[in-house]
């Protein structure tokens, strides 16, 4: 991408969780914007967002709505991305795409900026976003894995409705509100809303996220398993995930068991993981202080406790990462690498 004053930006899927995240961020991170252009599928077309004072007008997604668009972020689904990706590089764009489409294609860079910045240089028009789940496991053990190498990784997931996106957000607040007033709960949404099994988020856990892929495993904790080897580059780790969906509005949390290929200290742990780009150590359990979902909800940092040994295995950890799946999960992800992209360009 050739260096400019400025650089026109198209933001697709702008009505939906991520994207109207991906919105706020361009404007408070005041990112060199020339044209912004909005983007979704036709019956979000016509919609008004307010951008920097102005009233910006969603326009229908087609393949020919990237001309002149230097970088488009991509977060309205993979089936659209597949579709309309492939025309956004043909048009000149570099594509940050958030979805599940290109993620294991060994041709596209899967980018955590504070993991693995320099395969962005990599790309050749598509740049994958990783996993909501996977970003903020890897961010955290990031200073681990290069410092003691990383054997195996068993991690426990507790994810917020939000990543299921607005109408999950939506029905978890009318099932709550229905359940506090003894009324017949109303299931449309969770645990997946293209399957016909619907299950109640209200007020329970629900350990399903996606659809069940043929080894028992749901395609979201197979995400995790590959993703984190791609973005470390190590096909030789051990992964394993247990995904639950819980009833909390904004903020994954995980549990996540990890073990070193080598001895280890826990102050120069601790010291690593409070150095580490983008994490935030907060770890005193004798005062009861430890990342929680609703404190994690709208920063964009991850958030690391309860780090200790384990007790069976002495050189392996266990520890709590909990941070904002909206955003350092998915939107301000996003917006980092086009940042990097920027600053890079030539």
């Amino acid at each position: 991408m050739k260096k400019k004053s400025s650089y026109n930006v198209a933001v697709l899927g702008a009505t939906g969780a991520v994207g109207q995240n991906i919105i706020r961020l361009l404007e408070e991170r005041n990112f060199p914007l020339g044209e912004l252009k909005l983007l979704a599928s036709g019956r979000s077309a016509g919609t008004v967002v307010s951008f920097m004072g102005k009233d910006l007008i969603v326009e229908e997604a087609t393949p020919e709505s990237f001309g002149n668009v230097d970088i488009a972020l991509f977060s309205a689904g993979g089936k659209i991305s597949k579709q309309l990706a492939p025309h956004a590089v043909k048009s000149g764009a570099i594509v940050v795409d958030n979805t599940n489409a290109f993620r294991m294609d060994p041709e596209v860079p899967l980018v955590v900026p504070e993991v693995n910045l320099n395969k962005i240089d990599e790309h050749k028009g598509i740049i994958a976003n990783p996993n909501c789940s996977t970003i903020q496991m890897v961010a955290a053990l990031k200073p681990l894995y290069d410092r003691f190498g990383i054997k195996r990784i068993i991690v426990s997931t507790y994810q917020a409705v939000s990543g299921a996106g607005n109408q999950a957000l939506a029905e978890l607040k009318n099932q709550s509100k229905q359940v506090l007033q003894n009324e017949e709960v109303t299931k449309a949404i969770l645990p997946v809303g293209s399957l016909p099994v619907k299950k109640q988020i209200a007020f329970n856990a629900i350990p399903q996220i996606d659809i069940f892929e043929d080894n028992g495993f749901t395609l979201e904790e197979m995400k995790m398993v590959r993703e984190t080897k791609k973005i470390f580059d190590d096909q030789t780790i051990e992964v394993t995930a247990t995904c639950v969906r819980i009833p909390v509005m904004y903020g994954h949390s995980e549990s996540v068991y990890v073990e070193l290929e080598s001895s280890f200290e826990m102050d120069e742990v601790k010291k690593l993981i409070a150095g580490a780009e983008g994490v935030v150590l907060v770890d005193d359990p004798q005062n009861q202080e430890y990342p929680l979902a609703i404190d994690a909800a709208g920063k964009l940092e991850v958030f690391v406790g309860r780090v200790r040994r384990d007790l069976t295995e002495p050189n392996a950890l266990n520890m709590w990462i909990v941070s904002d799946n909206l955003l350092k999960g998915a939107a301000w992800n996003a917006v980092q690498i086009a940042e990097v992209l920027v600053n890079n360009a030539k």
